[in-house]
């Protein structure tokens, strides 16, 4: 490599590593609540009367069935289930991700989130008749 070469793959390089931006740090407030996402989870929660945590991940399984979702996963030691379905009349996809976990001795709370075409649902209905299908299914399952 001449003189004139080694220059211009020495100053390309420089200029390079200027450009790059340094380390930088994550604001305080990234992870934090604000209103708007303290009330969506609010609708996105619901505690049961019922202890047994698989009863209701079962009951949770067969309402996303009755709603014509289909179940892609089913984690029953981590109370997680994920489905999908496509919207109406074809147009767009429905997802929904949901926990089951135990809260305290006597309750299991179910959380579920919901996007459409990858932006959130925030429409409280729909959350309210996701867990009116749940309700169902687990008054089902006790008689």
């Amino acid at each position: 490599m001449n003189a004139r070469t080694r220059f211009f793959v020495f100053s390309l390089v420089f200029l390079l590593q200027a450009c790059a931006a340094g380390p930088q740090k994550a604001p305080k407030e990234l992870l934090a609540l604000n209103e708007a996402q303290m009330k969506i989870r609010s609708f996105q929660t619901r505690a049961f009367d019922v202890k047994d945590q698989n009863k209701v991940l079962r009951g949770v399984v067969a309402s996303l069935q009755d709603l014509g979702f289909i179940v892609e996963r089913a984690n029953a030691p981590m109370g997680l289930v994920t489905a999908g379905k496509f919207g109406p009349n074809g147009r767009g996809f429905v997802e929904l991700t949901v926990v089951v976990r135990a809260k305290g001795t006597e309750q299991t709370e179910v959380r579920v989130n919901a996007l459409f075409n990858t932006k959130p649902i925030e429409d409280p209905k729909v959350y309210q008749n996701f867990f009116i299908a749940v309700e169902r299914s687990l008054f089902v399952t006790r008689g």
